[in-house]
């Protein structure tokens, strides 16, 4: 499966210009041969936009942008994954991300469990224990957002439920640079797994974001990275690896969760 992230700099409060973004990268990632294309995080809101503001333009996971991303999706025959401000029946915000495929269907709708520091908890409600592991062109995809992949908890929980591939929308800031380029590898090889990692660039208030972007295989090897700029990434995922990368390095088989355990005795 060819694969496809855009990496851009956000452009905070502008829903409908996000949305045209969006139609614009899905074309060229399409045109590329791309099957699926991941955007960063809050994609079509902007991320440091204040709790009034995140308020304001929550939509529920079927409100009129989600739709609005089917129709993209649809137009394009490629599937995207894209962050947004979610809105739940029950009134609480979350920091969300969805999975469209190529013929319009929502496969997952995940909410950020680990909120980074007070940005987060100002804006948002952390999401419930729900991990989805979903099937995408014959591979099982698991989704993370940003801080979370920075527990390996998340990561291995997602591995362990049979995720070939996770998929981490981001919002990462400088001087968390450690973070895209040594911890995204880390994830990957530690659980034999596909991962990519899609951040923005630029800035946004006070907060600059770091880029590198990244796609990475299961033996932690970069097959693209993007710079400190916007970029549209793709590369070529070839299930057999993680397969191989399982075999032979079988840390999932030879985990010993008995001993892992946090509780008190």
């Amino acid at each position: 499966m060819r694969i496809a992230l855009f990496q851009g700099e956000p452009q905070p409060l502008d829903v409908p210009g996000n949305l045209e973004r969006l139609h614009q990268q899905a074309q060229l990632a399409a045109a590329c041969g791309a099957e699926l294309l991941v955007c960063p995080e809050m994609f079509l809101s902007g991320y440091n936009i204040g709790s009034e503001a995140v308020a304001r333009l929550a939509e529920a996971e079927d409100g009129p942008s989600a739709m609005a991303v089917v129709e993209i999706a649809q137009s394009h025959r490629i599937a995207i994954a894209y962050g947004y401000p979610e809105l739940a029946e029950d009134g609480q915000v979350f920091n969300s991300v969805q999975l469209i495929d190529a013929h319009g269907s929502s496969l997952c709708n995940y909410r950020k469990t680990h909120l980074f520091g007070g940005l987060d908890r100002a804006m948002f409600s952390p999401g419930p224990d729900h991990f989805p592991v979903v099937e995408l062109n014959g591979w099982r995809l698991g989704l993370l957002i940003c801080y979370d992949i920075e527990f390996p908890e998340n990561a291995r929980r997602l591995a362990l439920a049979g995720a070939e591939l996770i998929l981490v929308p981001t919002a990462n800031m400088v001087p968390f640079d450690f973070v895209a380029q040594v911890t995204v590898r880390a994830r990957a090889y530690e659980n034999q797994c596909y991962l990519v990692y899609a951040n923005y660039c630029g800035s946004e208030g006070e907060i600059h974001y770091c880029g590198q972007s990244s796609i990475v295989g299961p033996d932690g090897s970069i097959l693209a990275m993007a710079g400190r700029d916007s970029a549209l990434l793709s590369a070529d995922l070839d299930l057999q690896q993680v397969q191989q990368g399982r075999a032979n390095t079988p840390y999932l088989h030879d985990l010993r969760p008995e001993l892992y355990s946090t509780r008190g005795q």
